[in-house]
């Protein structure tokens, strides 16, 4: 039959009255008209053609009936109070700070910002690269190294990466020794161990306050300061270090480096760390930006993401992802880490905080911190106690032999957390929150009186003091009213395309709503200021959320038991590659090493795979983009004695329910193996069909795809990973924290923090206890339906390269640009680059095939949205048939100069063949709110080539 497409109506038959309403975009009666232009009378006709019978589940979720957002509210602030807030000064790397307002309410709490996408199209991203660029200045000044990465997800897995980079640096072909200081957090020694295990790396850990101990080891991880506060030089260790070939890995604290000599000047070759304590809120240990920096020479080894400086076509500085081979989801098998994340809205945070207080600012604030910790120790000596370390900047390490406990009790009586280290010692950490009326408490709950006031002398040698500037880049000291930080922070909102200007259609990523009443509660102060090793008495709100949490997200996947610590949906996968690794351990079949990936899996999955110590094996993919069968029994026979895990993404990237499923899981499981089905595109999946039910044993989620955890410009993400019985056993577990998982079976830490980013977990929370079961499931028919409708209208235009049973897709569609490519010389790209002069971010371009777009609508944008974006690719097909038919220059024409800046079109040199308007205003409904992009197409192989990774002065933008 003949599609028909309709402009949408109003329907106040159907009002909006509850929260799925309004978080599905199509009403009833549009869907209706939807799915009757595709050829369907209702949704159950479509998902029976679409959705194979074999997987769909036999009973509906068995979860609470929705709440009204009121009462969503109502509840979390009943899960909120009973958390304590208490001053805490526990330390270990998480420090209480202040949230500059200016920052809370238009970064933090504001759309514009959290509702972004990783960086992929620079053009459309210049405000969040801008902001990036400050962050990885601001890492680099205060470390002393010349390039830093935007950003890493944690501390803790920053160090670890550090130590494969370390290895590789090393070039050694053995797994070889790391060693780390006793003395660091002690998180960051179970997360690098965890790491190290199935790469057969071996970590030591030793007193590394004087030599280094004898032995043969590729790096040294050295924390600065101290876990237990202590200052000291690190430079005796470095070039010990050095000596005998080994890399020098610094943990350090950036608001310490404002006053500390950095390590950068004392030998370090790679610095890692955490800017938690730049702004950003405790959040029961997350999310939080961590950082790693490199000396000259590393910067090409470096994982993660690393922005830079290039031109565009006219000349003009422009922003944008540096490096971009890195990326691991394109290293596959190759690849050196399997960060394929960031924390981006974290780090916007953190550089803006050091923008707003400025190098002085941040110094103030660093000495006001110092003072209030001299003073502990000054009174803790005046009262008798004796102060382990002379030298320390913020933490204060008392000995009280055997009244740990009881100095820790008697504090906390007073009102402030402490931390009990062992029997003998009690930690004190000062922060910027820290009052005098803190320091009095602490020191009554020891005894000790107050320390005499006046001068106090400085807690560490001015050997060690910092003498080199940092921050003096203009943008450190531009900003110093609230007006001028607003409108600094409005000029950068403004170069960007996010989800509240647009929908952003991106294959893969579900860029879909993420409702006001499922943020606002992560500001709470309740949520916010919780110390992740906090007595857990003071968390019982978070435990009762994170255990609802777990429970809900096990019932909609079928899976027995669901972690929520991993912080990234790659650290997912590592999380699930290693319980399927541990458990073959357990069973005496430790050679088990075999992970098989289909040819269509998303490239982090190899790069997981790598991580877990498995060698991949890639299944072929068939003409149908589905898993090709007989080349996977073909594999099974070749590896099966050998074979541990398969790993599949569920819908395929290709964007098709593969029919095979059930026997692929029933083969991978008779030869002794495991089956990961990869949970990115769980939204086609909610409410219809269960991963544990029809044959996987393990998964990660993607908390900020499915379940609406905002991408914040490339990160916060959460990756939580649900397993069947069998494998529960070796999920997570956390050093500090029995409770975070099995204590004496489980793979180690995967983040730093017992329960990851916990602080954004109250989003997930909402979006589940407001859509309700039924409210999920019509969900994930709406994503359906969507899909299957931007298909039936672009495939006369755009051929849909995969479809599954009666042709149609899942929850996405790869739109096939190849022959259009060929016939015209107009690529994908090109393409991409002309929708931003429609307003609209891009699809997903060049993934999972090259010269493809891969389209994902989701549920939350209305019948208007898609059919403007079908409008606009449907115009930009006809202007490729102006090339085509040499009506339009082949090299001179509007997709090939694409995006078109206001500066380009008002120019007096306009010499192209095509009108300004025809550039700038393609379809008449651009006339109102227009997206001017502020720079043209950036040349990617300049920026490369001419690495600038941090603030180029002023005079570079000079014309």
């Amino acid at each position: 039959m003949t599609a028909q497409y309709f402009a949408p109506v109003a329907s106040p038959q159907h009002p909006r009255s509850t929260f799925a309403d309004r978080h599905i975009g199509p009403s009833p009666d549009d869907q209706a008209r939807m799915l009757a232009a595709i050829g369907y009378s209702g949704a159950e006709a479509l998902l029976d053609d679409a959705v194979p019978a074999a997987i769909r589940t036999g009973r509906p979720l068995a979860l609470p009936p929705a709440l009204s957002e009121t009462a969503a509210l109502d509840r979390l602030r009943e899960l909120a109070a009973a958390n304590t807030v208490l001053p805490t000064m526990i330390g270990l790397g998480y420090h209480g700070t202040i949230t500059p307002g200016v920052i809370l309410r238009n970064v933090l709490e504001n759309p514009g910002w959290y509702t972004a996408y990783t960086p992929y199209q620079p053009e459309i991203s210049q405000g969040r690269l801008e902001a990036l660029l400050n962050f990885q200045t601001v890492v680099s000044d205060l470390t002393g190294l010349p390039v830093a990465n935007a950003s890493m997800l944690d501390e803790g897995t920053a160090a670890a990466e550090a130590m494969t980079l370390a290895h590789r640096a090393s070039k050694r072909k053995d797994p070889g020794t790391f060693l780390v200081d006793a003395d660091a957090l002690p998180q960051t020694i179970e997360v690098i161990r965890t790491r190290a295990v199935p790469l057969g790396i071996e970590v030591v850990t030793a007193d590394l306050d004087g030599d280094l101990p004898e032995g043969d080891f590729f790096g040294v991880l050295m924390q600065y300061p101290g876990a237990s506060g202590a200052v000291r030089d690190l430079e005796p260790v470095s070039a010990q270090a050095h000596e005998r070939g080994a890399q020098v890995v610094v943990a350090a604290d950036l608001l310490a480096l404002t006053l500390l000599r950095p390590p950068g000047e004392s030998g370090a070759d790679i610095v890692v760390g955490s800017a938690q304590r730049f702004g950003v809120p405790y959040g029961f240990g997350g999310p939080h930006a961590g950082y790693l920096a490199v000396r000259e020479g590393l910067q090409r080894q470096l994982p993660g993401r690393l922005v830079g400086v290039s031109v565009d076509v006219d000349g003009a500085p422009a922003y944008r992802l540096a490096l971009q081979t890195r990326e691991q989801h394109i290293r596959r098998e190759k690849a050196t880490s399997n960060i394929c994340t960031a924390q981006v809205l974290l780090a916007v945070m953190a550089a803006m905080y050091a923008v707003y207080h400025g190098p002085e600012g941040l110094a103030a604030i660093a000495q006001r911190v110092h003072r209030r910790a001299a003073e502990v120790a000054a009174g803790l000596r005046d009262g008798g106690i004796e102060v382990v370390h002379a030298s320390f900047f913020d933490t204060v390490l008392a000995r009280v032999p055997g009244r740990a406990a009881e100095i820790v009790g008697a504090a906390r009586e007073r009102g402030v957390n402490l931390r009990p280290v062992d029997a003998d010692h009690v930690g004190i950490a000062c922060d910027e929150t820290t009052l005098p009326e803190h320091v009095a408490a602490v020191l009554a709950a020891f005894g000790a009186g107050g320390a005499e006031s006046g001068e106090l002398p400085e807690g560490f040698p001015a050997a060690l003091r910092r003498e080199s500037p940092y921050l003096t880049h203009p943008v450190f000291h531009a900003h110093r009213s609230e007006t001028a930080m607003l409108r600094y922070l409005r000029r950068l909102q403004d170069k960007d395309i996010a989800l509240d200007r647009s929908m952003i259609p991106l294959g893969s990523c579900t860029m879909k709503l993420n409702a006001t009443s499922e943020m606002e509660p992560i500001t709470w102060p309740e949520f916010a200021n919780i110390h992740p090793f906090a007595p857990l008495e003071q968390a019982r709100g978070y435990l009762e959320l994170i255990g609802e949490l777990e429970d809900r997200l096990a019932e909609i996947t079928g899976y027995d038991r669901v972690s929520l610590q991993p912080n990234a949906g790659s650290q997912g996968e590592l999380a699930g590659l290693l319980a399927i690794r541990g458990y073959h351990r357990a069973r005496g079949e430790g050679h088990r090493n075999i992970c098989l990936i289909p040819s269509s899996a998303h490239g982090t999955n190899a790069a997981s795979a790598v991580m877990a110590g498995m060698k991949v094996v890639v299944v072929t993919c068939d003409e149908g983009g589905n898993i090709d069968v007989d080349d996977l029994h073909a594999k099974i026979a070749q590896h099966g004695a050998a074979l541990s895990a398969i790993m599949v993404t569920y819908p395929s990237t290709h964007g098709v329910f593969e029919e095979s499923i059930s026997d692929v899981c029933a083969a991978v499981h008779e030869a002794g193996g495991q089956v990961y089905v990869d949970g990115a595109n769980l939204n086609a999946l909610v409410g219809l069909a269960r991963p544990g039910e029809f044959g996987s044993d393990v998964s990660h989620l993607n908390l900020h795809k499915t379940f609406c955890i905002p991408h914040g410009g490339g990160g916060p993400g959460v990756g939580p990973i649900g397993v069947r019985e069998h494998l529960a056993p070796f999920l997570p577990n956390h050093p500090l924290r029995g409770e975070a998982g099995p204590a004496d079976s489980g793979v180690g830490p995967i983040s730093a923090a017992p329960w990851g980013s916990a602080g954004i977990l109250p989003i997930s929370w909402a979006y589940i206890a407001m859509m309700g079961p039924d409210g999920l499931r019509a969900a994930t028919e709406s994503a359906i339906i969507g899909a299957n409708y931007l298909a039936a209208r672009l495939d006369p235009y755009y051929p849909i390269l995969y479809t599954g049973r009666n042709g149609r897709v899942a929850h996405e569609c790869i739109a096939d640009l190849r022959r259009i490519t060929k016939e015209t010389g107009i690529t994908a790209e090109d393409v991409a680059k002309r929708l931003i002069d429609y307003g609209f971010h891009a699809p997903t371009l060049s993934f999972p095939v090259a010269g493809t777009l891969m389209i994902e609508p989701t549920e939350s944008e209305d019948l208007a949205e898609l059919d403007r974006f079908c409008d606009a690719m449907i115009e930009i097909r006809r202007e490729i048939e102006r090339v085509a038919d040499g009506s339009y220059d082949r090299d001179d024409n509007p997709l090939k100069h694409a995006p078109h800046t206001a500066a380009s079109l008002i120019g007096e040199d306009w010499k192209h063949p095509y009108t300004r308007e025809q550039a700038g205003y393609p379809l008449p409904a651009l006339r109102e709110g227009k997206y001017w992009p502020p720079v043209r197409r950036i040349d990617q192989a300049h920026g490369d080539r001419n690495l600038v990774c941090s603030c180029p002065p002023p005079e570079a933008y000079e014309d």
